[in-house]
C-alpha cells in the first residue's frame, strides 16, 4: 500500500497560520511608497522627540549678527529675520505638527465614529438629527470652518487641534455610518441579533472591529489634511504662537524675504511637503493592504 501521508502535496505551514493582520502586514510590506513614508514619518517623529540633543542652538535664541544668513557649516539651513537657526526651528516645529495632525484626528475618531455608529445602527430619529447635523458641517468649507472656531476659541496650538479635530468629525461620522449600513445587514450580525445579543454588543463586537480598516485608512489621510491645516492657521496666526517654532509661523515669516533670503520659506515648506506626503503614501498603502480583494 502507498502511505498517503508520503504523497499528500505539501502545504506551507504559514499560510495555513496566516491571520488577516499578517496577511495586511505582508501587503504593506510589498509596496514600496508606504514603506518609504513610514520611514518618513519615523524620521520626522525621532527628529521632533530628539530635538533638544541634537542640536546646540536654542529654537527661539536671537542674535542680531546672524541675520538672514545663508547656509553654511554653521548654519546649514541658515537664519531667520532674527538670527534663529532654521534648522533648529524646523526640528522644534515637528513637534507642533505632529501633535496637531495625531490629537486633531483623535479628536474627530473619539466624536465621530460613536455618533456615525448610533447613527448607522439605530437609524429612525437618530440616523436623520445626526445625518442632517453632519451635512450642514460638511457644506462650509473645511478650512473655513476651521479658521472660524479656531478665531473664537483664540489663537493657540490647543485650540487650534480642537478647531481641527472637529472640523474633521463629520468625516468619520459619514464614513462610520456608511461603513456600519453596510455590514450591519451581514449574516453573522443577524445571527448575533438572532441568539439575543443586545444592541450595544452587537454594534461593538461584532460591527465595530469590521468597519476599523476603513477607519485606519482615513484617519492616515486625515492626519496629513490635519498638519496642512495647522501650517494655515498658524500662517495666518490662529495657531502655534510666537516665538514658539511652528512651520505655518515659519512660512508667515518667511513671507516678506522671498527674494533676498528664500531658504527661510524652502525649508519649513519642504517639511510640510514631505510630512504630508509620507502620511499620504501610508495610507494608500494602508487601502491596498487592507483590501480583501487583494493578493
Amino acid at each position: 500500500m502507498v502511505d498517503t501521508a508520503l504523497t499528500a502535496p505539501l502545504v506551507d505551514s504559514d499560510e495555513i497560520v496566516e491571520t488577516p493582520a499578517r496577511r495586511a502586514l505582508r501587503r504593506l510590506i510589498r509596496r514600496k511608497g508606504a514603506m518609504l513614508g513610514l520611514a518618513l514619518i519615523a524620521l520626522f517623529v525621532a527628529v521632533a522627540i530628539f530635538a533638544p540633543l541634537l542640536t546646540p542652538y536654542d529654537p527661539v535664541a536671537q542674535s542680531w549678527t546672524s541675520v538672514r544668513k545663508a547656509p553654511s557649516m554653521l548654519h546649514w539651513f541658515g537664519t531667520d529675520d532674527l538670527g534663529r537657526d532654521i534648522l533648529v526651528r524646523v526640528m522644534f516645529g515637528a513637534r507642533a505638527s505632529l501633535m496637531a495632525g495625531v490629537i486633531s484626528v483623535g479628536i474627530a475618531l473619539t466624536i465621530g465614529v460613536p455618533l456615525g455608529l448610533a447613527a448607522g445602527y439605530l437609524g429612525g430619529f437618530t440616523d436623520a438629527l445626526i445625518s442632517r447635523i453632519t451635512d450642514a458641517m460638511l457644506a462650509c468649507p473645511f478650512l473655513i470652518l476651521a479658521i472660524a472656531l479656531a478665531a473664537f476659541l483664540g489663537p493657540s496650538l490647543g485650540n487650534a487641534m480642537i478647531a481641527i479635530g472637529i472640523t474633521t468629525t463629520p468625516i468619520f461620522v459619514r464614513l462610520t455610518r456608511g461603513q456600519v449600513m453596510t455590514v450591519k445587514v451581514e449574516e453573522y450580525v443577524e445571527a448575533a441579533r438572532a441568539v439575543g445579543n443586545p444592541r450595544w454588543r452587537i454594534a461593538l463586537v461584532h460591527i465595530l472591529p469590521n468597519i476599523l480598516p476603513a477607519l485606519l485608512v482615513q484617519a492616515t489621510l486625515s492626519v496629513a489634511a490635519a498638519i496642512i491645516a495647522e501650517a494655515a492657521l498658524s500662517f495666518l496666526g490662529l495657531g502655534q504662537q510666537p516665538p514658539a517654532p511652528s512651520w505655518g509661523s515659519m512660512l508667515n515669516s518667511a513671507q516678506r524675504f522671498l527674494v533676498n533670503a528664500p531658504w527661510m520659506a524652502v525649508w519649513p515648506g519642504l517639511a510640510i511637503f514631505l510630512t504630508v506626503l509620507s502620511f499620504n503614501l501610508v495610507g494608500d498603502g494602508l487601502r491596498d493592504a487592507l483590501d480583501p480583494r487583494e493578493n
